[in-house]
């Protein structure tokens, strides 16, 4: 019988479901999150706990743990800017370090070339063309094997898969009560994907009607209820005969958007549909049965709403079945591959995987804060995709929010680096911005910034932006 840890990586899968899934004792953890050249080749994380060295190079893709060489694991990875023994982890005095082993194209750690250097949490580690995530004491499931593959967390539906144990383990919440009537309540800022994953759930529920989704704060203050519960004719001035929403979504599920925002009148009219199983019209003189799954989102806690007096109590009872708390973008780096494939290929079906990434955009995506989350990278990346005409996704493709605000490492066509000063990065953002603007036109560009157009060619060339992907 093989191994665990002599089987190819393709291989290795979650545990039963059924198995106890009570978080380890915290152990360090290494995510490869990302290979510019392949972005949708699926994510791993690999656990630390009980090695004493880590060995990534080039090679054919392999996982494999050596408990005799020294508790060792080695990665390999087709990386072609990756030398076959590449770098080095290895524990001491029991802090973890990282160091090159004479590596052609040199080791990075948060962007910064190193020879020998102690990791921290939340390290990004540069390898090649690959990037690693270094994360200190994270608790896995007791029932995690040591080395997973994104590919295997929930094939169904990639919304609901995640490498970040503590959201994998709010997520697999969901994925147990997906089938069942339990209401579920998500929380989280703008963004973070929360109606995705009220569809993903609603897939897996296997009901035969539809997904309703209903963002409350734009509803109409004067007809919340006719709106969500229905309405006779003549009800009101201009009523007509309306089924509402929560009828639409009858043997289906119904997800409202910024539930807090409902008035608290609707909250009452909500709570006693949700008691009694029936909805009463807005002028109606029967009640109407409805079967429904219910899925409520809000960006604030809906406890401190409570707190405020702006939200039911006994309607919050009703509605928290499972609460999860969906983290920001910039909280979950471990999961920026998953998602960036995910958009890829909901986004661009056709060209998925012709996509890639220069090291530069990579690490300015890795860097950026996504204050509006997996909304604002899925904007930025259908945008990049574009620009990039099928070429790979470079700096100058990306929204000018996105770009680096401080000295970054230039990679130029011999590989050699070379350093921006914070005015070359000032004077490349503000290039891209103006022929973003004009549409690639040099010449509107020139008389804008009061220069020849000559000056302009010069500098597009020492920048490496090519103004026809601009062009509309």
């Amino acid at each position: 019988m093989a191994l665990l840890a002599d089987l190819p990586l393709e291989t290795l899968s979650e545990s039963d479901p059924a198995l106890e899934r009570d978080p380890g004792p915290p152990q360090p953890h290494l995510f490869r999150i990302f290979e510019c050249n392949h972005p949708l080749v699926p994510t791993t994380r690999h656990c630390l706990g009980g090695l004493d060295s880590v060995v990534i190079g080039r090679g054919e893709r392999r996982c494999d743990r050596n408990q005799q060489i020294g508790h060792q694991l080695r990665l390999s990875i087709p990386d072609p800017w990756m030398s076959s023994t590449h770098a080095r982890l290895f524990r001491r005095d029991g802090a973890w370090f990282i160091e090159d082993a004479g590596s052609r194209n040199g080791t990075l750690v948060n962007e910064i070339p190193a020879d020998r250097v102690a990791l921290t949490d939340g390290d990004i580690l540069e390898c090649g063309r690959t990037f690693f995530l270094f994360r200190l004491e994270t608790a896995s499931s007791r029932s995690d094997p040591p080395d997973l593959e994104a590919s295997l967390l929930a094939p169904e539906v990639v919304e609901l898969a995640s490498l970040s144990p503590p959201l994998a383990q709010q997520l697999r919440r969901l994925i147990e009560v997906a089938d069942s009537s339990v209401s579920i309540v998500l929380q989280g800022e703008t963004g973070t994907g929360k109606e995705r994953i009220a569809r993903a759930i609603h897939v897996l529920s296997r009901c035969p009607g539809e997904l309703v989704a209903v963002d409350c704060s734009e509803l109409p203050e004067a007809q919340v209820e006719a709106e969500l519960f229905g309405c006779k004719r003549g009800a009101f001035t201009g009523a007509q005969d309306r089924p509402g929403l929560v009828r639409t979504a009858e043997h289906g599920t119904l997800f409202l958007d910024e539930v807090g925002h409902l008035p608290l009148p609707a909250q009452a009219a909500l709570l006693r549909t949700l008691q009694e199983r029936h909805v009463h019209p807005v002028g109606a003189t029967h009640p109407i049965p409805v079967d429904f799954r219910l899925i409520t989102a809000n960006q604030q806690p809906l406890e401190e709403l409570v707190e405020a007096g702006r939200f039911r109590a006994d309607l919050l009872a009703r509605l928290a079945g499972v609460t999860v708390q969906l983290p920001p973008l910039r909280e979950r780096r471990e999961d920026f591959g998953i998602i960036t494939a995910n958009l890829l290929r909901r986004l661009v079906p056709d060209l998925a995987d012709s996509v890639a990434f220069d090291k530069e955009a990579t690490r300015a995506l890795l860097r950026h804060p996504f204050p509006l989350n997996i909304r604002e990278l899925e904007k930025g990346i259908e945008k990049a995709v574009i620009l990039a005409s099928g070429g790979p996704i470079r700096l100058q493709h990306l929204t000018l929010d996105m770009l680096p605000s401080t000295p970054v490492l230039r990679t130029l066509g011999s590989d050699r680096d070379e350093s921006l000063t914070p005015e070359d990065v000032a004077l490349r953002s503000q290039l891209i911005a103006l022929l973003d603007e004009h549409g690639g036109n040099l010449s509107a560009a020139a008389r804008v910034m009061g220069k020849q157009r000559v000056q302009i060619r010069r500098w597009l060339r020492r920048y490496r932006i090519d103004p026809s992907q601009f062009r509309r």
